[in-house]
């Protein structure tokens, strides 16, 4: 989980999500791959969260973590050059995304910067990291949903039949793990499913016209104006205990989910389209309950290898399915 260069191909970045249909299979390999680590850092979000969450008050967690990753997401915007022809309008040596795409980057900003990692860590502090997954269980399917509304995207009945049946895995195995009790936690997390698609969306049209490391990237930077005094503010307010635990937490959230798996994520949304994209996330449930279990101690049923086949079939049948 790199950075990737802003070397990208033309071919790679105009993709269309609309056929999600790449223009070689390299570009389907490669744009899968892609994907597929975007999902293996985010399957880490909610344990390094459930870190953090030990040395800090999840109002500063959310505002630092957004400021460090717009720390990275700056540096990698001024120092990766730029054709010659582009440096006029440059911020640094990256070219400024044109004014037609800046509200699609706000909506990047309040639903993956800001909203997703908020409601989510509030949402943590009395809720299980299993119990959280289930959001993630849900969040394919509502990403193809939007999708299909903003974009304009038709999958056909088998990806629809595909997606729904494992998402219905994952929701009555998350739910079971959680004893099925809605709480507070859930309000937070169910709001946080639908920002984070409508950003997921927005990020994947995005990522159409520019690398998808420059979306989550400015992304970050349109949000310095709010984090910066926020942090400044929820530092002075809540206690900050540093241990390993809570710092490691707190770095892998700013640079492995706010940032690096965000770039992978989007540039696998631009070559394979974002319905098959969003349909690789049925996995990170499980995933997330695997580092929970190495990481926090928690333990799993025997119903964790049946409902990973069920995923598993279902994201085979959505990466073939034709829309």
């Amino acid at each position: 989980m790199r950075a990737q260069s802003s070397a990208t191909t033309a071919t790679t970045i105009a993709v269309s999500t609309r056929t999600a249909d790449p223009a070689a299979p390299a570009d389907r390999r490669s744009g899968t791959l892609q994907a597929a680590l975007g999902v293996t850092a985010f399957s880490l979000t909610f344990p390094a969260t459930a870190w953090g969450l030990e040395g800090f008050g999840p109002w500063s967690l959310v505002a630092v973590r957004s400021v460090l990753a717009a720390v990275v997401a700056g540096g990698c915007l001024l120092a990766v050059g730029v054709p010659p022809r582009e440096r006029g309008r440059a911020w640094g040596r990256i070219p400024v995304p044109d004014r037609r795409h800046w509200a699609g980057l706000a909506v990047v900003a309040a639903g993956v910067v800001l909203g997703f990692p908020l409601l989510t860590t509030l949402a943590l502090r009395t809720s299980t990291t299993a119990h959280a997954a289930v959001v993630v269980g849900l969040l394919p399917l509502t990403t193809a949903l939007l999708s299909a509304l903003r974009i304009g995207n038709r999958p056909s009945r088998t990806f629809w039949t595909a997606a729904l049946a494992g998402a219905a895995a994952v929701v009555a195995f998350t739910v079971q793990q959680s004893g099925g009790a809605l709480t507070a936690a859930d309000l937070y997390l169910f709001a946080a499913l639908l920002v984070c698609a409508a950003g997921y969306t927005e990020g994947g049209r995005l990522a159409r016209v520019m690398p998808g490391w420059q979306v989550i990237g400015w992304a970050l930077v349109l949000c310095l104006p709010l984090s910066v005094p926020a942090a400044a503010i929820a530092l002075s307010h809540e206690p900050v205990r540093l241990t390993a635990h809570s710092v490691a937490g707190l770095l892998w959230v700013a640079a492995g989910s706010q940032f690096l798996g965000l770039v992978v994520w989007y540039r696998g949304m631009a070559a394979i389209g974002v319905p098959r994209a969003s349909q690789l996330q049925l996995a990170q449930p499980l995933l997330t309950l695997v580092w929970s279990v190495l990481l926090l101690g928690e333990h799993l049923t025997v119903a964790a290898p049946l409902t990973a086949a069920a995923v598993l079939v279902c994201i085979a049948v959505t990466q073939r399915a034709r829309g």
